[in-house]
């Protein structure tokens, strides 16, 4: 793994977005992260509708059940849903930022590390299903379409910080 950028904390606005979230295992995930995001610039293009980075939100995180989550891409304002895709937003706050190049696992585990390190706590609250986070998502820096190796994008994670201290 080759960190890019931080471990740091930023804030961040409110950022409008359009997704489609989906109930799935951890095993496979990824692949139907993959045909999600083809159907996602599938649609969007059919609508003429813009957007930037593209990313993957991971609402609630279960590694040995069903994971809550959702691909989408930030637009620069509301967006209609059509039923598959839903409008939302990548709500404001603190942030843990890391920003990497392979090794989505290691560049994970770092930022957490890092997070705990100093006395600082996500947004995260353990439920039944899982741990359900305010926000927690990577953004792809480089285009999936114009980049089909994984190992070679450029990946920010970020997770939204509690309020509240440690």
């Amino acid at each position: 793994m080759e960190i890019v950028e931080g471990p740091s904390v930023s804030v961040r606005p409110d950022l409008h977005c359009a997704g489609i979230r989906v109930v799935t295992p951890f095993r496979g995930m990824f692949a139907v992260r993959d045909r999600l995001m083809e159907e996602l610039y599938d649609r969007l293009g059919e609508r003429g509708v813009g957007h930037g980075h593209t990313f993957f939100r991971l609402h609630v995180v279960d590694m040995a059940g069903p994971m809550d989550v959702e691909v989408g891409v930030v637009t620069d304002e509301p967006v209609e849903g059509d039923g598959r895709i839903t409008p939302g937003v990548l709500p404001a706050g603190r942030y843990a930022t890391l920003t990497y190049v392979n090794h989505g696992r290691r560049a994970n585990r770092a930022l957490i590390e890092w997070v705990r390190e100093r006395d600082l706590r996500f947004d995260c609250v353990e439920d039944p299903a899982g741990d359900r986070f305010g926000c927690r998502y990577e953004t792809y820096l480089t285009d999936p379409r114009s980049e089909r190796r994984k190992t070679l994008w450029r990946v920010e994670l970020a997770v939204r910080l509690s309020v509240e201290p440690a």
